[in-house]
């Protein structure tokens, strides 16, 4: 509004001065108008001494109370326009400051906020391969568990098989069942075998150390009394003897006894006692009268007669 109003008066000098130049009053070169602004007046200049004898003065003193009249407005109107330009302007830069204030509050919080996604996102992939440490470990200790329990299973199993091949077991000898050892089995039978083999000399050593290693076995009988009939094959009469005797004096109902007096006969025989042979037949008559070996001595006594 004030660059329209200084338009308008600039073209209302310029108005008059194109009057006066119609009425000769002015040349142009008589009067000078300087449009610039100086704190909202113009500034004008006459050249006097050029236009003295043609110059109306009346005129000239209209022209000067026109622009009298018009100046205090143009100042007025103008310092208004200037308080509201002003007031404008510091608002605008208030605006400006404030919105810069507003900015940097936002650059700064959005710089606080991408700190704080790279601060969580480097603790994040901190935690992702602390988490992929964590499951190889767990695999790890997986497979040692896993391999523990394997070894331990085995060493389970040995341990029981050496205590299995340690525990007692219930065998049927001669009739009777008792306990005994697997190694006490495993020497006793193995003994056997090399008599019924035809190895004499051989059974006589193993179920000679036998006996002595297992004083108390279930087996012992029994073994007397395959000792003496290895002895009386190797022709060791009267250790056979001897043997069977104590057989029948460890277990005289045992079911071996009555063949075991009837070996002790036949070693008699042997030897030649006939009178020994005869009184053990005898005896073996008596005493088992309903066994098997008791038939053979009744058979060998009518023979002896």
């Amino acid at each position: 509004m004030f660059i329209m109003n200084c338009l308008r008066v600039k073209a209302l000098i310029n108005n008059l001065v194109q009057l006066l130049k119609k009425f000769n009053v002015l040349e142009s070169t008589d009067l000078i108008v300087m449009s610039e602004t100086r704190g909202n007046r113009f500034c004008f200049a006459f050249d006097l001494e050029k236009s003295t004898n043609r110059f109306n003065w009346s005129v000239l003193s209209a022209l000067v109370v026109t622009l009298c009249a018009i100046q205090p407005h143009f100042a007025q109107a103008g310092l208004f326009e200037d308080e509201d330009a002003r007031k404008a302007i510091l608002d605008m830069r208030q605006q400006i400051d404030e919105q810069k204030i507003t900015q940097q509050r936002t650059d700064s919080a959005i710089e606080k906020i991408k700190h704080s996604m790279l601060d969580e996102a480097s603790t994040l992939e901190g935690l992702r391969a602390e988490i992929a440490t964590l499951r190889g470990e767990k695999d790890s200790l997986t497979k040692d568990i896993s391999n523990t329990q394997r070894k331990l299973k085995d060493l389970m199993q040995t341990i029981e098989a050496r205590f299995s091949a340690l525990e007692p077991v219930k065998v049927t000898v001669d009739g009777v069942e008792v306990l005994v050892e697997q190694r006490e089995r495993r020497e006793f039978e193995s003994a056997l075998e090399k008599f019924k083999s035809g190895d004499f000399v051989s059974s006589t050593v193993a179920f000679n150390d036998f006996i002595h290693h297992y004083p108390l076995s279930g087996y012992r009988i029994t073994s007397l009394f395959w000792l003496g009939n290895a002895q009386y094959a190797t022709r060791e009469y009267k250790d056979a003897m001897a043997n069977f005797k104590m057989l029948i004096s460890l277990d005289p109902k045992h079911l071996r006894a009555p063949e075991a007096l009837l070996s002790i006969s036949n070693c008699q025989l042997d030897l030649k006692d006939t009178k020994a042979a005869k009184k053990t037949l005898d005896e073996l008559t008596k005493t088992y009268p309903d066994s098997e070996a008791a038939q053979a001595a009744k058979e060998r006594l009518a023979k002896l007669k």
